[in-house]
């Protein structure tokens, strides 16, 4: 599975790291993921989800069941 957020669409970016000498190097910007499984009031089961951890904050602010 790729490092993709299912709710907010963050994914991996490249950008370089820059030494004292400023000499460039191609590095990669990892988003925050975490495997979290929330419970659905409407299904009546879990579901498991690989998100970010924007992606937590806003499924407890506006529950998981606005977003199915």
């Amino acid at each position: 599975m790729s490092k993709f957020c299912f709710i907010t669409g963050k994914k991996t970016i490249f950008g370089n790291k820059r030494s004292y000498s400023m000499n460039k190097t191609r590095r990669k910007f990892l988003p925050n993921l975490h495997n979290h499984r929330f419970w659905s009031f409407k299904k009546k089961k879990f579901i498991k989800l690989k998100i970010t951890s924007k992606a937590i904050k806003i499924i407890e602010k506006l529950g998981i069941d606005n977003f199915l």
